[in-house]
Parts: C-alpha cells; sequence; structure tokens
C-alpha cells in the first residue's frame, strides 16, 4: 500500500480515497506558514494561491481564523486551519454560548464557527470569484475547527452563493456544526458531494452536545484497526470505540485526544488505499 503520487486534478465530485488522502494533507499543510503552503501547492500543480486571515482579540476564544485558496487549471482547494484540541474542547463545552442563524436563515449554527467563518468570508468569496475562470471544480476542506468551517463555507456558498458553491466537501475531526433544520437542507442539497471521517474515539466530533447541535452526512468511520467504513451500527461503532480506549492500557483517557491528530487521518487513509 503506498500514497498515490500526485493530485488528479481532474477529479469530479464524489467519494475519491485517494483524493481523501490529498485532502486530508491539505488540511494538514493550512497549519502551516504562507510560504510552506505556497511552496508545497506549487510542488501539487496549483499556480496561484490566496491566503486568508483575520486576528481576533478577546475576549473571543480563537487566536484567528486561517485558510488558503490554491487554484490550478482544472481544480480549486479551500482549505481551513484547525485549532488545538484541548482549545477547542474547552470552547464547545461552553453551554452559554448562543446560537447564530444559519445561512439564508435556514436553522442556526454554533455562533463561534459562524463569527470565524464570516471573518474571512468575504476573502473566499472574492478569491472563488477571480480564480475559477476555467470552470474550475472547487474543493472545501479541513480537520477539526477547519472541517467546520470547510463545511459551514459549504452551506454558506449553495444558499447564498451557488455560482460559487463546492463541488465537494471533505472534513477530518470535525465538530458537530449545526441544528437539524440546517442539516437537513444541506444533506439534501449537498447530496453525494459530503464526506466526514471520523477517527475512532477523536472527542472533537463528539461536541457541542446532541440534540442542539447534530452532524451532517455523509460519515467515513475509521475503526480501531484503521480500517474505513461507509456506515457503522451504534452498537458497532460503541464497541469498536471500546475497543480503541484499551489499545493503550496506561492512558485510555488520552485516546480521544490522540486520535483527533490530523497525522493520525492521513496514515489511516493511506493505509486503506491500494
Amino acid at each position: 500500500m503506498s500514497a498515490p503520487p500526485a493530485i488528479d486534478h481532474r477529479s469530479t465530485s464524489g467519494y475519491s480515497l485517494p483524493l481523501a488522502y490529498w485532502l486530508a494533507r491539505a488540511s494538514d499543510l493550512a497549519y502551516k506558514d504562507e510560504a510552506t503552503i505556497e511552496s508545497q501547492v506549487r510542488d501539487w500543480g496549483f499556480d496561484q494561491v490566496r491566503h486568508h486571515q483575520t486576528r481576533f482579540t478577546p475576549p473571543f476564544p480563537l487566536e484567528d481564523t486561517q485558510a488558503y485558496t490554491a487554484a490550478g487549471d482544472h481544480m480549486i482547494i479551500t482549505a481551513f486551519r484547525g485549532t488545538e484540541p484541548a482549545q477547542i474542547r474547552d470552547w464547545l463545552s461552553d453551554t452559554t454560548t448562543p446560537p447564530w442563524p444559519g445561512p439564508a436563515k435556514t436553522g442556526y449554527v454554533h455562533y463561534g464557527f459562524a463569527e470565524a467563518l464570516q471573518a474571512i468570508f468575504p476573502s473566499l468569496k472574492d478569491a472563488l470569484a477571480e480564480l475559477r475562470t476555467n470552470n474550475q471544480t472547487v474543493w472545501f476542506t479541513g480537520h477539526s475547527l477547519g472541517g467546520a468551517l470547510a463545511m459551514l463555507a459549504g452551506a454558506r456558498m449553495y444558499l447564498e452563493e451557488p455560482k460559487l458553491q463546492a463541488d465537494s466537501i471533505y472534513t477530518y475531526g470535525q465538530p458537530r456544526t449545526c441544528d437539524r433544520t440546517l442539516a437537513d437542507a444541506y444533506n439534501k442539497g449537498l447530496k453525494g458531494r459530503v464526506f466526514r471521517f471520523v477517527n475512532n474515539n477523536d472527542i472533537v466530533p463528539q461536541m457541542p452536545p446532541e440534540p442542539a447541535f447534530t452532524h451532517v452526512e455523509s460519515l467515513r468511520y475509521i475503526d480501531s484497526a484503521g480500517k474505513i467504513h461507509e456506515s457503522m451500527s451504534l452498537m458497532g461503532g460503541l464497541t469498536d470505540r471500546a475497543k480503541g480506549l484499551t489499545a493503550d492500557p496506561f492512558a485510555p483517557a488520552s485516546d480521544g485526544v490522540r486520535d483527533h491528530s490530523v497525522k493520525r487521518y492521513i496514515a489511516a487513509i493511506e493505509g486503506n488505499l491500494t
């Protein structure tokens, strides 16, 4: 088993495990500095890059929102940066956070996600309008908080800016982002274009709590042995998560943080490639 040698720039919307691998790497790249991002995406065949960044001031719980958009002749990728597990866990545990109206007044979303995305949304729209000159496919991706922002950006483009909507959205370790009303509209309008990877006991996809917030489809579950499943029963998921907790008998409580690492997502997906 080995990673594909290059991104297929002619990929179309839908599920592709090799593309899931590359988008996970693009999500990891979003954590790096601008020079590293530009050098890497050019090695991947993208000749134009736009950076989106806004710094916040207290009491907003995140330091900033960052993303980049990389464009080639046939494909455009926007990857959103995530945050540290402890930081997002503390943030999502705050039950006093008010909801934010969803895109086009459809349902509602977590206030922090909405505010974080709004900070760079005008820049993102401008970049896509500028760079999409050849009817390229558009892909949104992100890990952790970045996954939530990718999901929400997909919803906003679909409901508010349909000419700029993403062809597919891949997220890794994404927290719950919205209520059932928006999730239903999302699942219907973007059916077959959204793929949400969850690695075994990753703690972040388990927050914020249900029923106020929920997940969108379609789940790709990575079990304790590293195998990817396109579906998983409730009982099967519980049993497998129990196996994951016993994998390290000396530190079972830290399994949820270890499983959140973007490196673990990349390694697991690479292990499933043939």
